[in-house]
């Protein structure tokens, strides 16, 4: 296809546009006040999980979530625990097919993490506690490890005899 003089024709620009963020479910636990709340003599464990879903709404756009679920535990008692489910509609139109998927799956969270992160640290603020401020997330790096273990999965699951 040409653009009416002899060159091709320009392709049109990718783009990804935010259409809405919202959260889908927020829960936060303090199980343990106001006990939890008194100084403590040493630092809490904190563990966190990320986990990213996605749903075609159409063919072109996303719905993205963001889910973060984390604890804090002193001394074998919790001394509180979240789940927050933060989600985002995106349109994502002139991206070539193979580049979709990676582009929903790494760089969509990457736009909604900043936001989750402060209803986190707002919430446990909230709750009694210093606000819990999360490092940044390598969302390639969690992509990479997701398909790693899907083809992990997928391997196993195809090398059984028929």
């Amino acid at each position: 296809m040409t653009n009416g003089n002899g060159a091709p024709a320009e392709q049109a620009p990718a783009q990804l546009n935010v259409l809405a963020q919202y959260t889908k479910d927020l829960s936060f636990e303090n199980p343990n006040a106001p006990g939890s709340l008194a100084p403590q003599q040493q630092q809490p464990a904190i563990n966190i999980q990320i986990n990213v879903g996605a749903n075609n709404l159409s063919e072109s756009e996303f719905e993205v979530t963001l889910s973060i679920e984390g604890k804090a535990e002193n001394a074998g008692k919790l001394m509180f625990s979240f789940d927050l489910a933060y989600a985002g509609v995106f349109r994502i139109v002139n991206v070539p097919k193979e580049n979709l998927h990676p582009l929903v799956m790494i760089e969509c969270p990457r736009l909604l993490f900043p936001f989750a992160r402060e209803i986190i640290a707002t919430s446990v603020r909230d709750g009694g506690f210093p606000p819990l401020m999360l490092d940044p997330v390598d969302f390639v790096g969690l992509y990479r490890q997701n398909m790693e273990r899907q083809a992990a999965e997928q391997a196993a699951s195809g090398a059984k005899p028929s």
